[in-house]
């Protein structure tokens, strides 16, 4: 198989699941080292509070305690801010402003759960007892938790560097701004129709099954730190602590296995790495922390939190003219991992979906406030931007009587168009978007819901019908890197394909060796994975932004190519013949014309042998990388709803996923994500919401007693159907697929209960949509 060959898709069985169905797995909690001590943190109980005085003395003599750290030995160890971003220019090119986050707290609390004191102690218990003994003074300060009233004159400022609690003013992705603004200024002034909405995505909790944790581990013979850890990459979460740090990268080595679920979460550093790191320093041992429930809800980073205004111009035949969105985003009491960045640039870059608008301005302003940092979360951006524009054309749809389905239809952009160059400045390069929507149509039965919605009527239900046209990115970072590494193990043929990017669930063992073994020719049984370590030195990123298939595919592709270069020249060597008579094919090298041979396995041997004895300069173990740009996977979903005006219950009786992902490496890996990821739209849009006391900052949803999750009951059926469209931007064709659903969910479930409610009163409901607010919606219908 060559770099330009399309896989095609297969129906293989995971082959991760056999030692995680029998419990053989190894997380974070699994894996103890020897003469491991434990941490235990004392958390901040106040949302916004300056320290007065901390006394930790009774604490250090309690029995089982090896050592209690507070601020000043985290600042004796040169820890710096864990507060780490990719560089990003707003307003005037004024950069986005980013507040010394101290791995103990310093001087002040930000948020309620932000680490004060580390206690070290021979058992968690010990170390519990012992946190008892701390004493800490506090000076409450007036806290501001919400993201519209962190933004008013009178509002308490959080850093003297942010006034107005403003991170970042942020002008879109336009050459010019300015104009750019008053273009769609002009057009919506002079448009036949515009339609308005302001939408909300609530805040989550990501709620990991396998919560944080990490052990480090300190070599005093080599200086070498080792720490293991949850993460959704080894080598960038390394090179995320070595900023913090400034270390060299021979002082640090990260390693994961198993990881109990990410989804953003698990990407960057957190305070409690680093406490860890410099404890396992100052006490000789290895120190291990995990996380309880209770603390995961108050310290790991939550998600979205944000406010969209949009505005769609039409013109008196329903074509949409401009479309104009301002966002706010809630960062937290500090910046967290890539959190700017999610609330600009990728939710900018979902615009304008599948539709054909040729004038765009989009800004964003994101917001400091007393709570626990957002970060990635399924999505990232994308479900916020899906939504506000899904909601807006729904209202365009309402505003103009102009049917929905027509309304989409004549805005899509056609595949004649594509490359088709956006007015935000990215390029979709493939997509057939009416096909996907007619498709979706049909596997819905749309042209039955009529009857459908009668049928209920008769038993005192509403019915609705929702449709969500989905048009995402997928990459993000485009550079990864793949090694391969013949074992060269008497009596066996295998080799080795090592990966930077992280597995959390997403099947890679499954999926990577077969890509290799069927580009090859060989069995493969013959290949094994490796990840989960820093030490691979395997450049690229974490596995986020549904890149993982894309860009460590190309990766492998791009690498192997280079190994069976190299392979070429040095069997002509071996088999005696002119490198432009030697092909390859089925696992091994030939001279064409001839029956001379080598196989591939064999020539490794021969080839390690010659480069021990400096005849050649490399051997066949390759390290390659590739940069592959972003793709952009699309996709049309439907949900129909029952509501129940007596009580507000709302039931989700059908849903329909019709995706392009581009070409499929897995069937059945696709349609886990698609089904997990509609799972996680459909909590946010009917049951999860973290909510915080006003006044004091108190997480009041901090427990799963509060805090609704889906459940298995609250889930339709699904029919799901592919429309693979090639992308042309990789060689493998293929399109991210992780976070499509959840993006797309959200706004079919919730366009689903507004048109079951008659009236339009639901189209005031904000997320979730739980009974009460439902069954108010219904008492307004009049």
């Amino acid at each position: 198989m060559d770099s330009k060959t399309v896989v095609a898709p297969t129906h293989h069985a995971r082959v991760e699941d056999d030692a995680l169905v029998r419990g053989a797995g190894h997380f974070i909690a699994d894996r103890p080292e020897p003469k491991q001590a434990i941490a235990y943190f004392v958390r901040s109980p106040h949302a916004f509070a300056r320290i007065r005085a901390i006394d930790v003395e009774e604490a250090r003599r309690a029995a089982g305690v090896l050592a209690v750290l507070t601020s000043s030995d985290m600042e004796a160890a040169g820890v710096g801010n864990v507060g780490r971003h990719p560089p990003l220019s707003g307003r005037g090119g004024r950069k986005l402003i980013i507040p010394h986050r101290p791995a103990l707290a310093r001087g002040r609390v930000m948020h309620v759960g932000e680490p004060v004191v580390m206690i070290i102690a021979e058992t968690l218990a010990a170390a519990q007892d012992a946190a008892e003994l701390v004493q800490i003074s506090y000076e409450e300060l007036a806290p501001v938790v919400d993201l519209l009233a962190a933004q008013r004159p009178d509002a308490p400022q959080l850093w003297p560097e942010a006034p107005e609690n403003l991170a970042l003013d942020w002008p879109g992705l336009a050459a010019d701004p300015d104009a750019n603004s008053r273009e769609v200024d002009r057009i919506i002034a002079s448009a036949s129709h515009v339609a308005r909405v302001k939408v909300a995505n609530q805040r989550l909790i990501v709620a990991t099954m396998e919560p944080r944790g990490a052990t480090a581990s300190y070599d005093a013979a080599t200086g070498l730190t080792t720490l293991r850890t949850c993460s959704q990459s080894a080598g960038a979460l390394r090179e995320n602590v070595l900023g913090i740090m400034g270390w060299e990268k021979s002082r640090l080595r990260v390693v994961t296995e198993d990881v109990g679920g990410a989804f953003g979460l698990k990407t960057g550093a957190y305070p409690e790495y680093l406490a860890c790191m410099v404890g396992a320093r100052m006490i000789g041992r290895p120190v291990h922390w995990m996380s309880s429930r209770s603390e995961a809800f108050l310290s790991d980073n939550q998600a979205r939190d944000t406010f969209t205004e949009a505005e769609l111009a039409l013109d008196a035949k329903g074509r949409f003219l401009a479309l104009r969105i301002r966002h706010l985003a809630n960062m937290g009491a500090y910046i967290g991992s890539v959190g700017a960045n999610i609330q600009t640039q990728n939710f900018t870059r979902c615009f304008p979906g599948m539709y054909d608008i040729r004038h765009l301005d989009v800004s964003v302003r994101c917001v400091f406030t007393n709570t626990t940092p957002t970060s990635p979360y399924r999505g990232a951006g994308r479900p916020e931007a899906n939504y506000a524009l899904e909601r807006v054309v729904e209202e365009a749809a309402r505003l103009t009587g102009i049917d929905r389905v027509k309304l989409r239809r004549r805005n899509l952009i056609k595949p004649s168009a594509m490359p088709y160059r956006t007015a935000i400045g990215t390029t979709f390069d493939s997509g057939e978007f009416e096909a996907v929507l007619d498709k979706a149509l049909a596997l819905a039965d749309v042209d039955g819901f009529k009857q459908r919605r009668r049928e209920a009527g008769k038993g005192g239900k509403y019915r609705g019908l929702g449709i969500s046209c989905m048009l995402e990115h997928a990459g993000g970072a485009p550079l990864e890197g793949a090694t391969v590494a013949f074992t060269g193990e008497a009596g066996k043929e295998s080799l080795v394909l090592g990966l930077n990017v992280q597995s959390t669930g997403q099947g890679h063992a499954s999926v990577f060796p077969r890509l290799a073994a069927e580009k090859l020719g060989i069995s493969v049984e013959k290949i094994r994975h490796r990840h989960g370590d820093s030490a691979q030195e395997i450049p690229g990123f974490a596995s986020v932004a549904s890149r993982s298939a894309m860009t460590a595919g190309s990766a492998i592709l791009t690498t192997l190519d280079t190994m069976l270069a190299k392979g070429k020249t040095i069997a002509a060597t071996v088999l005696e013949a002119a490198e432009d008579d030697i092909a390859y094919g089925a696992g091994e090298f030939r001279v064409v014309g001839t029956d001379r041979h080598i196989s591939l396995f064999d020539l490794a041997t021969r080839a390690a042998a010659m480069q021990a004895k400096g005849e050649i300069p490399e051997s066949l173990d390759t390290k390659g990388k590739a940069e592959t740009p972003t793709t952009y996977p699309n996709g049309c979903h439907i949900a129909e709803v029952e509501v129940d005006p007596e009580t507000g219950a709302v039931a989700v009786v059908s849903y329909t996923a019709v995706d392009d992902c581009g070409n499929i490496l897995d069937h059945k890996i696709v349609e886990g994500q698609l089904h997990g990821a509609m799972a996680q739209g459909l909590g946010q849009a009917l049951l999860e919401t973290a909510v915080y006391d006003a006044e004091a900052g108190q997480l009041i949803t901090g427990s799963f007693m509060d805090y609704a999750m889906p459940r298995a009951a609250d889930m339709p059926a699904i029919r799901d159907a592919l429309h693979p469209v090639p992308a042309t931007t990789n060689p493998l064709g293929v399109k991210g697929t992780g976070e499509a659903a959840t993006t797309a969910a959200i706004a079919a479930i919730m366009n689903a209960i507004a048109d079951a409610v008659p009236g339009g009163a639901a189209d005031r409901l904000a997320m979730p949509a739980t009974p009460q607010k439902v069954w108010s919606a219904c008492q307004d219908v009049g």
